[in-house]
């Protein structure tokens, strides 16, 4: 199964890629769609959606999932990040694609085995599962992690599915 994971983001949406079989990981893609913060919102989004569609055309995942959204204190950050996550939401919705989502809590627990690991122990982590992966950036590396997370997940729904 192919699975994409996102990090959603207004001006650096992340995106990883990988493979998994059985209990297997492998890296396929991962990198970064980014918006001109010059443009006006609607042009940045769509932006996004059309770089973000382009990733789903190339590689054809069969999963997807996204990191869900935590408000902060800046009331208008939060709007703007939620409506790049609506994007990231759409796009695989475009495909055909069920959307798994994960508190980040949940996505540092899978990959680094704690709650509140910091980027640069995802960053670790990521690239301890994944051999040999160049990392296009945090964004990416996050968004890599997401898509662990989503294998680890669906593969133990697999297992108790076949039990």
């Amino acid at each position: 199964m192919r699975v994409l994971g996102i990090d959603p983001g207004l001006r650096r949406l992340g995106w990883g890629i990988i493979d998994m079989q059985g209990s297997r990981l492998r890296h396929v893609a991962n990198g970064v769609c980014e918006s001109d913060s010059a443009d006006d919102l609607a042009t940045r989004l769509l932006s996004l959606h059309r770089q973000l569609s382009a990733v789903f055309e190339r590689y054809a995942p069969q999963l997807a999932a996204i990191e869900q959204t935590f408000v902060n204190k800046d009331a208008v950050g939060t709007l703007k990040l939620g409506q790049a996550r609506g994007v990231a939401l759409l796009v695989p919705a475009q495909f055909g694609l069920p959307v798994g989502e994960y508190a980040p809590n949940k996505v540092k627990k899978t990959v680094v085995g704690v709650g509140h690991a910091d980027k640069g122990q995802i960053d670790h982590m990521v690239r301890m599962q994944l051999p040999r992966v160049e990392i296009a950036g945090p964004d990416a590396a996050d968004a890599l992690a997401i898509a662990i997370c989503h294998a680890h997940h669906v593969g133990a729904q697999t297992m108790k599915i076949r039990a």
